[in-house]
């Protein structure tokens, strides 16, 4: 597999004996590829990214180091969830780094999408090489790359030979290999999530409180779904705090001025192109109450029913 277009003989993983059989595969690949050599991996804590360092824990042990960046910009119970996981149950050789004042401040006052979402690359990328400076004889980059980012676009690194064992999976096979690997379904099932993270849902420029309401907000979302049983079912869900305010009224007849929280849901198959999940009017009541009552600085509550197009799935 040396160059970057998928095998035509390669059969779709479908099946956990698949999946079983393609992990001995890159095991080996790994080991052949990597020997007694070092890897550095950038986990987020996405599926990509989780089952790339799955794979080399069990092709490499401690030879692998992850590096999670948390830059203040995930969603509740994330950084939490990766330490868990990884550097527990895994015994992964994990480097936690605490960025949420340094992207933040660097953040602060910026209202424009597009240089929102370059401070957040290419402050990620200077923190990643900082710690990589840090450590010895490391040659090899791992990288969850997946068949579609090959497709979109080329790409290299020049320090590093990379490692992409599942370059050439679609992403109901990452996740299918991912499940084979024993991590947790939330972790396998997570929603897709833009590079910028809950950045381009605090839409306009950031601030910690809004950000906070993001995720508070998100986290309820999710919560309820799951226990609808829409967890798995409805393609993407989340929400937006837009900066801006309307007027309210407590129950105690005082006038707030408080944010909107926007609930988006939506299903696709390539994001290409994206319906509205026709939810149940009792679910958004239920949820609007808590948004409501459970996060600070919110008084109202509305759900995006724009599809794509006309609307993209990301509001920035």
């Amino acid at each position: 597999m040396a160059d970057n277009k998928r095998p035509e003989t390669m059969q779709r993983i479908t099946t956990k004996e698949l999946a079983d059989a393609f992990i001995a595969e890159q095991i080996e690949a790994l080991q052949a590829q990597i020997g007694n050599g070092k890897v550095l991996l950038a986990l987020s804590g996405g599926v990509d990214s989780s089952v790339v360092a799955a794979l080399l824990i069990k092709a490499i042990g401690k030879n692998l180091t992850c590096v999670h960046v948390n830059h203040g910009l995930l969603r509740k119970g994330e950084p939490e969830q990766v330490i868990k996981v990884f550097k527990e149950e895994l015994n992964a050789n994990l480097i936690y780094i605490d960025a949420v004042d340094r992207f933040l401040d660097k953040l602060a006052g910026v209202s424009d999408p597009e240089t929102k979402r370059k401070i957040i690359g290419e402050e990620f990328i200077d923190v990643f090489a900082e710690e990589a400076r840090k450590l010895d004889g490391v040659k090899f980059l791992g990288q969850g790359t997946i068949y579609p980012d090959i497709v979109e676009s080329e790409k290299g690194v020049n320090r590093f030979e990379l490692v992409e064992p599942v370059k050439f999976l679609y992403k109901d096979e990452v996740r299918m290999v991912g499940k084979a690997l024993g991590l947790p379904d939330n972790m396998v099932n997570r929603q897709p999530f833009p590079g910028p993270g809950l950045g381009v849902r605090c839409t306009g420029a950031i601030t910690r409180d809004r950000l906070e309401a993001v995720r508070e907000s998100d986290a309820i979302v999710r919560e309820e779904f799951a226990a609808a049983g829409l967890a798995g079912k409805v393609w993407q869900y989340f929400t937006i705090v837009p900066d801006y305010k309307s007027t309210g009224i407590t129950e105690n007849s005082e006038r707030t001025y408080a944010w909107p929280v926007v609930i988006r849901a939506v299903n696709s198959i390539d994001a290409t192109s994206a319906t509205p999940e026709p939810l149940d009017w009792a679910l958004l009541n239920k949820i609007t109450a808590r948004i409501t009552s459970e996060v600070k600085g919110v008084n109202r509550v509305l759900y995006d029913v724009t599809p794509k197009p006309t609307g993209t799935i990301e509001w920035e």
